[in-house]
């Protein structure tokens, strides 16, 4: 019998994946229109700044039905006007789909909303652990100067529904306001 070694690793300080078949998405500012509540400063960026990255592991094709994805998203320090660099927030296609994060460094929030849009915010430290159940969207924030990265693990038929929060916004907004981390109704 043989032994097959890991065609990846998952690097347990710093939450980056190598090997075969890593996928990477990134976010720009000009990828995030519509999504700050300031547009103007969002305009006035380098259109090429990065506001997050996502890197994943796709063993099975997407949309298959009891598969698993892998990945971990950083989420850079900055801000547009006084809002936080933030993902864009996503449902799941397939809404009574699930998704684990775990914070891996940085410190942040999690925003989420269920369908009736009751919003609530999880604070993201080191080792902390976050369950999103079904039908619930989701979003997390950099509060810090440094990265926030954090594990992701969900259902391969899951799919991402962003079109939603961009026409409805997400309940709360994590503003700056007099140097302090402020939740502001949507």
């Amino acid at each position: 019998m043989k032994i097959i070694k890991p065609k990846l690793h998952y690097d347990n300080m710093t939450g980056v994946l190598s090997g075969e078949a890593i996928g990477e998405k990134i976010a720009r500012i000009k990828d995030m229109a519509g999504f700050y509540a300031d547009e103007n400063s969002r305009k006035r960026f380098d259109q090429d700044v990065l506001v997050y990255r996502v890197q994943y592991y796709s063993p099975v094709p997407e949309g298959t039905e009891g598969g698993l994805f892998f990945g971990n998203t950083t989420v850079f320090p900055g801000k547009v006007g006084d809002e936080y660099f933030m993902t864009k927030g996503h449902y799941h296609a397939i809404g009574n789909r699930g998704e684990y994060y775990w914070c891996i460094e940085g410190s942040g929030l999690l925003l989420m909303m269920d369908q009736d849009n009751h919003t609530w915010a999880e604070e993201m430290l080191p080792g902390s652990l976050h369950y999103m159940p079904a039908y619930v969207a989701h979003r997390s924030i950099n509060v810090r100067k440094e990265p926030l990265v954090f594990g992701a693990c969900w259902p391969s038929d899951a799919g991402h529904e962003y079109g939603l929060i961009l026409e409805k916004g997400f309940g709360l907004r994590v503003k700056e306001i007099k140097g302090a981390m402020t939740l502001v109704k949507y």
